[in-house]
C-alpha cells in the first residue's frame, strides 16, 4: 500500500507543527507549507517536506500538492483583536489564503480537506456555543473564519472533495510563538513575567475563556483525516469545563513564578468577545475526545519551554492599518 500523504499549511507554527509530528509518528509523508508571518523555523519536524510558500499564491502550491490525500489548513493571521484594526491583512491571510489552498487541493484531486477554523466564528452566541448555532462573528477575523467555511462547504461541494471544520479554542503549549505583541495571552504573560515584567490587561479581566493544551486538540484533530463520521461536519475542540477568566490566567502564572503580579490596566478592546467557550459535547461523542491536562500543568510546561529558549523583546512585526483613539495602547505606543 503507498504511503498516505498530508499536506499541512501553517507547517511552522503552532498547531500545524504538531500535526505534522503526530502524522509523522503514524506513518504519513508529511508536506508543508509556511510564510514565517507567525511560526518559527525551528518548529518544524525533522522529516517534514518543507516550503516556504504563502497560502495566496496558487501557482506554487498546485505542484505541492502532487499525491496528497488529506490536507490540514492551519495557517492563518490568527489575530481576532488585530484585524479590528489590520482588517485588510487579517482578511487576505483568511479568506483569501483559504480560497488559494482549497482551489490547489480541489485541482489536485485531494480526497478530504480540514479546515482550522475559530471559536471567534460564534462571537455573541449564549455560551456555550454549540455547532448548530447561527455563527454571530464580532470582528473582521470571525468573519473571514466563516467565510472561510462557507467558501470551502461550496468548493468542496461541487466539485467532490470532503470536508471537516474543525473549530478547536485558545490552544496553549509550547512553540506558540511568544514574542508576538498581538496575540496569544498566555504566552505574552509568561514572556513578560519572566522578564519581571508585569502584564496589561484590558478592561475588567473578567472575561471568560476555555484553554485547550495542544497534545488535547491534536488527537482528535489526527481523527478527522479518516473518520468517516466526521465528513461534512463543523466540530468544536477543546474542554467546555474550564471557565477561567484573565484575571485568574494571570494569577495562575504568576503562582506558577513566584511572582508578585500587580497587571496594568487598559481600556477594554472593541469588539472583543465577553464571554467564550464551546460544548464538546459533539467532539466527545464522535472523536472520543477528553481533555487531559490541566491549565497549571499545561502552563508550567509553556513555562519550562519558554524558558529554555530565553526571553524575548516583542516584535511589533505587523503593521496597523488604523490609528484611533480606539487602538489599544499596547499597540500604538508598542508598549510591550
Amino acid at each position: 500500500m503507498a504511503q498516505k500523504r498530508v499536506f499541512i499549511s501553517g507547517i511552522a507554527g503552532f498547531l500545524g507543527s504538531h500535526l505534522a509530528d503526530r502524522f509523522l509518528e503514524d506513518g504519513y509523508a508529511v508536506v508543508g507549507c509556511d510564510n514565517m508571518i507567525g511560526g518559527y523555523i525551528d518548529n518544524v519536524p525533522s522529516g517534514v517536506e518543507f516550503h516556504q510558500v504563502d497560502c495566496n499564491d496558487l501557482s506554487r502550491l498546485l505542484p505541492l500538492m502532487a499525491g496528497v490525500d488529506i490536507v490540514y489548513h492551519c495557517a492563518a493571521t490568527a489575530y481576532e483583536g488585530l484585524s479590528v484594526f489590520s482588517p485588510h491583512l487579517v482578511t487576505q491571510n483568511i479568506v483569501t489564503a483559504a480560497t488559494g489552498i482549497i482551489s490547489a487541493a480541489v485541482a489536485s484531486r485531494v480526497r478530504r480537506f480540514v479546515l482550522c477554523s475559530s471559536m471567534a466564528r460564534y462571537g455573541t452566541n449564549d455560551v456555550p456555543f454549540t455547532e448548530e448555532m447561527v455563527p454571530r462573528p464580532q470582528d473582521p477575523y470571525g468573519i473571514g473564519k466563516w467565510s472561510s467555511e462557507l467558501l470551502l462547504q461550496n468548493i468542496a461541494e461541487t466539485h467532490g472533495m470532503e470536508w471537516v471544520v474543525a473549530v478547536p479554542h485558545n490552544i496553549i503549549g509550547p512553540r506558540q510563538r511568544y514574542d508576538d505583541p498581538y496575540r496569544n495571552v498566555a504566552s505574552i504573560f509568561i514572556n513578560l513575567m519572566l522578564q519581571g515584567r508585569q502584564p496589561y490587561i484590558y478592561g475588567d479581566g473578567d472575561q471568560r475563556r476555555c484553554f485547550s493544551f495542544v497534545s488535547d486538540v491534536v488527537e482528535p484533530l489526527c481523527k478527522m483525516a479518516t473518520d468517516d463520521s466526521c465528513t461534512s461536519e463543523v466540530i468544536n475542540v477543546g474542554p467546555d469545563d474550564r471557565f477561567v477568566t484573565i484575571n485568574e490566567l494571570a494569577e495562575t502564572i504568576a503562582r506558577l513564578l513566584d511572582f508578585d503580579l500587580q497587571p496594568v490596566r487598559l481600556a477594554e478592546r472593541p469588539r472583543e468577545v465577553y464571554l467564550a467557550t464551546c460544548s464538546a459535547a459533539k467532539a466527545r461523542a464522535i472523536l472520543g475526545y477528553e481533555a487531559r491536562v490541566e491549565l497549571e500543568d499545561g502552563l508550567a510546561t509553556m513555562i519550562d519551554w519558554i524558558t529554555s529558549r530565553g526571553v524575548r523583546p516583542f516584535e511589533y512585526h505587523l503593521e496597523l492599518e488604523i490609528h484611533n483613539q480606539h487602538t489599544p495602547e499596547t499597540w500604538s505606543r508598542q508598549l510591550l
